[in-house]
């Protein structure tokens, strides 16, 4: 489902505001599903050649691809106003994604962190001073510590998510709704989205926290729909 979100982010990015896209995932994607085009019905194919899909597979490829985001020619002549960085757990896993995090998962969770905050305030920079109506840079990611210690659990505190803390500003959690409502409703998959943290890209902000929620329906048909709550 994270990935759904996250593709049709991408998706919106550059349909609706114009904006040069780099979504960084291990596993290949040939298809959008239909939980994503059902949300954009009017998707313009022009729209999906402002996204840049890139398949590094190890932790090493995905760093010194980021790195390379500051090369002139990934610069010229727009920069990416966004990116995506799907299932970090990925790159964080030893070979064969069962084997737990690498040694020192920490410090890898860490340098990369810090190298996609340079990066998007490297870009941030180019936007402001080539076409500032597309800055700053975003940059979102989604983490699951699922080759570790199953799912998510709300209520634990995972090394690398608080690492991912120090360094992002905000957090959106989804999680399954089992609520009776839910059941009774008949629906196939019903999630809870809450978004909490400070401002983008501006770490003064932290005291300022805002938190929101939304719901995430999934209908039998593959579709999908957000609810404020």
């Amino acid at each position: 489902m994270s990935r759904a979100v996250l593709l049709l982010a991408a998706l919106i990015a550059a349909s609706r505001r114009g904006m040069k896209v780099v979504f960084f995932t291990r596993t290949q994607i040939q298809t959008l599903p239909l939980s994503v085009t059902s949300c954009l019905p009017n998707l313009s194919p022009d729209s999906l050649k402002m996204i840049k899909f890139c398949y590094p597979r190890t932790l090493e490829e995905l760093l010194l691809q980021v790195a390379s985001l500051h090369e002139p020619e990934n610069t010229s002549p727009t920069a990416p106003s966004l990116i995506i960085v799907d299932r970090l757990q990925n790159f964080l896993c030893g070979p064969g994604g069962g084997g737990g995090f690498h040694q020192g998962e920490q410090s890898c969770a860490a340098h990369l962190s810090a190298l996609l905050l340079d990066t998007a305030a490297f870009l941030t920079q180019v936007l402001e001073r080539r076409a500032p109506w597309l800055a700053p840079c975003r940059l979102l990611a989604s983490f699951q510590p699922e080759c570790e210690v199953g799912p998510a659990d709300p209520g634990s505190s995972h090394p690398v998510l608080a690492v991912l803390d120090r360094y992002f500003t905000a957090r959106c959690t989804l999680d399954r709704d089992e609520s009776y409502a839910a059941v009774a409703a008949g629906l196939e998959d019903v999630w809870r989205v809450d978004l909490s943290g400070a401002g983008p890209m501006d770490p003064s902000d932290r005291a300022d926290c805002t938190s929101q929620e939304w719901q995430l329906v999934v209908f039998t048909n593959g579709s999908m729909e957000f609810r404020s709550v």
